[in-house]
């Protein structure tokens, strides 16, 4: 029934090019309101992915619902419901922005009443409406990217999905960018997100998925995921003095769960709330070492993405 009523979901879904086992056996279901990651290495079959979802791409097996609406037996239906951002710009530079968002507005079939109304809405989104007169050719790559998104706005669909959408762009369009899905997401639309921007789909997305050689590996939380590779810190500590000796008493302290000599003054433990624990472990080397410097990294995606595909994001 989650399903059936999931703004987007597959089922079973997969991909064979000869030999090869593109996408085999995904599943994965989107609500109104979620932003959902979907990460994997190059290759690991995440456009393939999207592009059956968008139904660019027949799939050999499975099934696609958008809004319940099943998209191999209603493409059209299905379809009218999906905002697609391909990773290539997808627009016309001799148009002006505004020229292209009125002829998207037209393929998509909405009426001339109103349009005008709605671009203007779409050109303030993505924070545009003072270049919305200029040439597209003119515009930079980040630009360009914004007046993509919108125009898979115009419609108002009940799901986008974006391919990589801000490869290329200036940190202003990119912040733009971002604070323009995270104000969706707020207002209901749900949104399927890839990118090698581990930073990103961090920031954007509640839930993500990670692929791999066409198979969905792990797909949860945040927290959940990195509860996969263990949630403690790495501490690493330099130390002047004895260090040998500082050393078995750093490993002794509780919540220490591992330690390791790193070098000739350098000590790299795992521990539960690491940053919490630093006075224990200063105060448990006095009398034989000083703590010189201390570096704590906590457990992120792009730990566990490492831990489950062996490689990383951008390989």
């Amino acid at each position: 029934m989650a399903a059936m009523t999931a703004a987007l979901s597959c089922l079973g879904l997969g991909k064979r090019y000869g030999d090869l086992v593109a996408v085999d056996d995904v599943g994965l279901s989107i609500a109104g309101g979620q932003a959902y990651g979907l990460l994997g290495p190059n290759g690991a079959g995440k456009t393939t992915t999207i592009s059956m979802l968008v139904g660019l791409l027949r799939p050999d097996a499975g099934t696609v619902l958008v809004g319940g609406v099943d998209l191999a037996r209603e493409p059209l239906r299905a379809k009218a419901r999906i905002g697609y951002v391909p990773q290539e710009i997808a627009l016309y530079p001799e148009l002006t922005g505004r020229e292209n968002l009125r002829f998207f507005g037209r393929l998509f079939g909405l009426p001339r009443r109103g349009l005008a109304a709605r671009i203007a809405e779409v050109l303030d989104l993505i924070g545009l409406t003072d270049r919305a007169d200029g040439k597209l050719g003119a515009y930079s790559g980040g630009m360009k990217r914004r007046v993509n998104i919108g125009a898979a706005l115009l419609h108002r669909p009940q799901v986008l999905i974006l391919d990589e959408p801000t490869v290329g762009v200036d940190p202003q369009s990119r912040k733009a960018i971002l604070d323009g899905l995270e104000h969706l997401v707020a207002d209901g639309m749900a949104l399927l997100y890839t990118s090698h921007y581990m930073e990103e789909v961090e920031r954007v997305c509640d839930r993500v998925a990670i692929i791999d050689h066409g198979r969905i590996v792990a797909d949860g939380t945040r927290r959940e995921l990195v509860s996969l590779v263990g949630g403690a810190d790495t501490v690493e500590l330099v130390l002047d003095g004895d260090v040998g000796a500082a050393f078995e008493k750093l490993r002794a302290v509780e919540g220490v769960s591992e330690a390791a000599r790193t070098g000739d003054t350098s000590v790299r433990l795992l521990a539960d709330g690491g940053r919490y624990l630093l006075p224990s472990l200063i105060t448990a080397v006095e009398g034989h070492a000083t703590v010189t410097a201390t570096q704590v990294v906590e457990p992120d995606l792009e730990a566990t993405f490492l831990h489950l595909t062996g490689t990383t994001l951008r390989d």
